[in-house]
């Protein structure tokens, strides 16, 4: 769905609707022939979507007490609004980020799946973790963004991973979704293997708001949709031209943290 206007909205839902039925219908001849599995360690579960018990236990959930600009958890107990002492030092470009899970092997697994091997079926249960985590946020969001690829990467991977997520919760969350209201202007190298201070000048002015997406942006909160959060360098990157474009408030969702990493990069 792309927010134009609402007569799009109302068409673009109408078709959405008509082909969740037909997906509805083809999940159940599939769940027939091949029972829902388990997107990790692939036991037979009850409903597709979701993770078996054995390996929700595995997952490091990210719940409260947590910095309230960065989302990382404190050890001890703390005050809500409470920042930590490196999101005061160095407080990022974005208002708020929020994660589903610390990035564990089996959060790993999930990332990698989705991003790497072609399996949307993952999509499905880490959307759902992070329409949790981000209930607070997207109560008052205006537009749900996903991190965009540059179109050289988009091509070769044929999907973005950020854009998949992003659908499942502005479903969840009934927000409009923006697939293309920010786009990358260049293709940069992966940050993998990348120091902060690398990250951060690999994706410097990498992010543009067309022209005719600034009037649907000035004056909104957005929630920008990526899928780990490692050093910040991205989300910052992103949520500078969100700003530059009008945008009142960028906040962060992502489905892991890598909160070792993101407290002592921001």
């Amino acid at each position: 769905m792309h927010i134009v206007h609402e007569q799009t909205i109302r068409s673009e839902t109408t078709l959405a609707r008509l082909g969740g039925g037909v997906h509805a219908f083809a999940r159940t001849i599939a769940d027939f022939v091949l029972p829902p599995q388990c997107p990790v360690c692939r036991a037979i579960i009850n409903e597709q979507g979701h993770l078996c018990p054995e390996c929700w236990m595995t997952l490091d959930l990210v719940e409260a007490p947590v910095c309230d600009r960065l989302g990382i958890p404190f050890a001890l107990p703390a005050l809500p609004g409470t920042v930590s002492a490196g999101a005061q030092a160095a407080p990022p470009v974005f208002a708020h980020a929020r994660s589903a899970v610390l990035y564990n092997d089996p959060a790993r697994q999930l990332v990698h799946g989705l991003k790497y091997r072609d399996r949307s079926d993952y999509a499905l249960p880490m959307a759902r973790m992070m329409f949790r985590a981000g209930q607070e946020m997207l109560d008052g969001a205006d537009i749900i963004m996903p991190v965009p690829l540059h179109v050289r990467r988009l091509w070769s991977r044929r999907f973005n991973q950020s854009l998949q997520l992003a659908a499942h919760i502005a479903r969840f969350a009934n927000v409009p979704l923006m697939y293309d209201g920010l786009s990358r202007t260049r293709a940069t190298p992966q940050q993998v293997g990348l120091s902060d201070t690398q990250r951060k000048r690999n994706v410097a002015n990498a992010f543009n708001v067309p022209d005719r997406h600034v009037p649907m942006i000035r004056g909104r909160r957005v929630i920008l949709v990526d899928d780990v959060l490692t050093t910040g360098a991205t989300a910052n990157a992103a949520s500078r031209a969100l700003l530059r474009a009008g945008a009142i408030n960028v906040d962060v969702l992502v489905f892991a943290q890598v909160a070792e990493i993101l407290q002592a990069a921001i």
